[in-house]
């Protein structure tokens, strides 16, 4: 199914302050600063939980931010990058987010998880990071004849509802999750699906 599937180079990704770039050993510190603060610890605890260790294991994962399918695991090939905030102070970017782009169509990712997934740490959120990041990564899934472009969130992520309404994509339904479905034992029920065709 993805045997001859290749990888391309999307570089560079940028939007004014804001660029993508490829999960790096060389970002591992910034990505732990923005872990630590206290606004990540408080609004997204598990997140902020995670050790030096475990964004080190995430690393060993993806090569170059590509992560390749696993057929074993029902896992499509993928991009990862992280959002990189150069928010003027003179400091280094800032790590404040990720984006990841999922190629395939499995029903998994047509109706539960999307093609498109992203989080924008708490302390950089209000920059609409999210919405920009992914207008980044939307030419990559064309070019990877990625049509229609699927995104989920839950109907209670306002912040993320506005965003994929920003984008143009066009809300299809409001489906249940399976009871032994991995975003049920997160806790999820139910996720709003969209749809953007490119």
């Amino acid at each position: 199914m993805f045997g001859r599937f290749r990888f391309l180079n999307p570089f560079p990704l940028v939007d004014r302050e804001l660029e993508l770039v490829a999960p790096s050993h060389l970002l591992v510190d910034g990505m732990l600063a923005t872990l630590r603060h206290p606004l990540t610890q408080e609004l997204e605890p598990e997140v902020a939980a995670m050790s030096r260790g475990q964004v080190l294991e995430f690393l060993a994962q993806m090569d170059g931010g590509r992560q390749p399918a696993d057929l074993m695991l029902g896992r499509v090939p993928s991009y990862q990058f992280w959002m990189l905030w150069n928010d003027g102070s003179g400091d280094r970017p800032r790590v404040v987010g990720s984006v990841a782009l999922r190629i395939g169509d499995t029903p998994d990712i047509v109706q539960y998880i999307g093609h498109v997934g992203y989080n924008v740490f708490p302390p950089a959120r209000g920059h609409h990071f999210a919405e920009r990041a992914t207008r980044l990564i939307l030419p990559l899934a064309k070019a990877h004849n990625v049509r229609p472009v699927w995104i989920t969130c839950n109907p209670t992520n306002i912040a993320s509802r506005r965003t994929i309404e920003r984008l143009g994509a066009t809300f299809v339904d409001v489906v249940p999750l399976p009871h032994n479905h991995l975003l049920r034992q997160r806790g999820e029920t139910e996720k709003n699906r969209y749809r953007i065709d490119l």
